[in-house]
This record gives structure tokens, C-alpha cells and sequence, in this order.
């Protein structure tokens, strides 16, 4: 049972860790040391996609062994306890950015390359950068949900 409850919480703290080492740390140095926004933009593209990635297996990873070790203290998995319903919405708005809004945020950048020399008002630039306030919401609603979940997870943990 601790192997499982380790699994539970590892994955927690890999997804929710990276979202805010990504967050704090890596989008804002990017910005800040790179010579150019389209350099950062390129790396901080990068870097979230790869995020993606870590997030969609802790998810799974989450999930199953969630599911086991409610099924083997109780007797029942509990689908749709809390913490499975935010990670399966922290996973939903995950793959809605992975796979619809970054796909058209990086062709946008191919067809316009450098957004610094675009004026404000091109239509490429608004679309773009609707698109980096709804990636940035995006991500702001799973590290939420990630730091409830975490607190409910601790929270059923510690009844057992």
C-alpha cells in the first residue's frame, strides 16, 4: 500500500512541480536572459510541450494507482471521487492544450516568425496572442485544480 500511495503522491508533486517551476522560474528567464522574445518563445514552446507530456503520464500514473489503492483500502474505486474527476479535468484541459491550442500557437509563429516586428493589430499577432491568454488560463486552471487535488489527496491519505 505505501508503494501505492507513493506512486499517488510522486506523480502529484512531478505534475504540480513542473507547472510551477514552469511558471516561476522558466517562462519568466527565458524572457528576461534570452536576446530575443521569438528565442524564449521557442524554448518556453518547447519546454511546455515536453511539460505535456510529464503531466499526461503523472495523470495516468495517478489515476490507475488512485483507483487501486481505493479499491484495495475500501473496496471500491471510487471513480468519481473528487481527486479523480479534477486529475481527468487537470488531463481534458491538458490535452485541449497540447494538441489545439499550442499546435496553432507554433503555426502562427512559423508563418510569422519574430511576433516583436509584427505590429499589434495584424491579424496573426491578435490570434496569437488570444491564444497565449487562453494557453496561460489554461495552465492556471490545472495548477489549481493540481494544488486542490493535492490538498485532497493528503487530506483521504491521512484517514487511512
Amino acid at each position: 500500500m505505501s508503494f501505492l500511495r507513493y506512486l499517488m503522491l510522486l506523480s502529484l508533486v512531478v505534475w504540480i512541480g513542473g507547472l510551477i517551476f514552469f511558471a516561476f522560474v522558466l517562462a519568466p528567464t527565458a524572457f528576461q536572459v534570452l536576446p530575443n522574445t521569438h528565442l524564449a518563445g521557442n524554448i518556453v514552446g518547447r519546454a511546455l510541450g515536453k511539460l505535456h507530456w510529464l503531466a499526461i503520464i503523472s495523470g495516468i500514473i495517478f489515476l490507475i494507482t488512485s483507483l487501486l489503492y481505493s479499491y484495495l483500502t475500501q473496496g471500491t474505486a471510487h471513480l468519481f471521487a473528487i481527486r479523480h474527476v479534477f486529475i481527468c479535468l487537470m488531463l481534458a484541459l491538458t490535452l485541449f492544450s497540447q494538441f489545439w491550442i499550442i499546435p496553432r500557437m507554433d503555426t502562427l509563429r512559423a508563418q510569422v516568425g519574430d511576433f516583436a516586428q509584427v505590429p499589434l493589430t495584424d491579424p496573426a499577432r491578435v490570434q496569437f496572442d488570444a491564444l497565449h491568454v487562453w494557453s496561460t488560463r489554461v495552465e492556471g486552471a490545472v495548477l489549481l485544480l493540481g494544488l486542490v487535488t493535492v490538498y485532497l489527496t493528503a487530506g483521504a491519505l491521512t484517514r487511512r
